[in-house]
């Protein structure tokens, strides 16, 4: 089976230091990009993270400090990992909670002001958890018949991730071999920003989705607690969710003037 595309789909995975989205760094990106032809280009890359790896991160993915001292940092990397995937959707397996918001952090960290959200992400640990509720060994294992060697290396995750997908659209007729469809299909609840702390309303305004302001508006409370943006900003949420809450401070003042 081909995957129907109109534009290229880039599947990545990330292996990192932990889990904190606004304080862990990648040590590994592979990317599969596949083009609506059928041709596909994967480029893997250590990463050094300029923060130490914690063991307990060590002993799942196996990659050391002394490994990625040598390599080049994410910032070294950013303009041509930007430049790989900015004219494609993107694919993952719990991508669209993990490896697209670090993702974007890192981007940000490097000053590459690059909007994941404007590309459609299908996630295919969401579908598999809708349809079976298992692990990506587990999915490989039920949708390919194969056992994933090397697993938790991020090339070996990657592909096996795109090898889920298409047996995946080969097993559930109601499935669709569409994207735009797969991405809706695959996706949790939207926010504004990736860590959820910034939800929407019915209407599609930005409210607080945490804390004491939970369930209020955001420029509703930006505008009458001012100092509280500056706490935001100065706290260690993650920098795409301050990005988005300058965003809409400045829609605001824009709409003043």
């Amino acid at each position: 089976m081909q995957l129907q595309l109109t534009k290229p789909i880039c599947f990545f995975d990330l292996e990192t230091t932990g889990v904190n989205v606004a304080s862990d760094r990648i040590v590994e990106i592979s990317i599969l990009k596949v083009f609506p032809n059928g041709n596909k280009e994967s480029h893997t890359w250590r990463v050094n993270p300029t923060i130490p790896i914690p063991k307990g991160s060590s002993d799942i993915h196996h990659i050391t400090d002394d490994m990625v001292a040598n390599e080049p940092t994410f910032a070294e990397l950013a303009p041509q990992v930007a430049s790989l995937i900015k004219d494609s959707d993107l694919g993952g397996f719990n991508s669209n909670r993990f490896d697209i918001p670090l993702l974007a952090e890192e981007l940000l960290r490097a000053d590459i002001d690059f909007d994941l959200k404007k590309a459609q992400s299908v996630d295919v640990q969401t579908i598999f958890h809708k349809k079976e509720k298992r692990t990506l060994e587990a999915a490989y294992r039920f949708y390919c018949d194969k056992s994933l060697e090397n697993a938790h290396s991020a090339a070996a995750d990657t592909n096996a991730t795109y090898e889920v997908l298409l047996s995946q659209l080969e097993t559930y007729e109601d499935l669709e071999n569409d994207v735009s469809w797969l991405a809706g299909f695959s996706a949790h609840r939207q926010f504004a920003d990736f860590a959820g702390y910034i939800g929407y309303t019915k209407e599609g305004v930005e409210v607080f989705n945490f804390g004491k302001h939970k369930g209020t508006l955001v420029e509703e409370v930006l505008e009458k607690e001012p100092g509280y943006f500056g706490w935001l900003q100065n706290a260690d949420f993650p920098l795409y969710t301050k990005k988005v809450l300058t965003r809409v401070k400045l829609r605001k003042l824009n709409n003043k003037l």
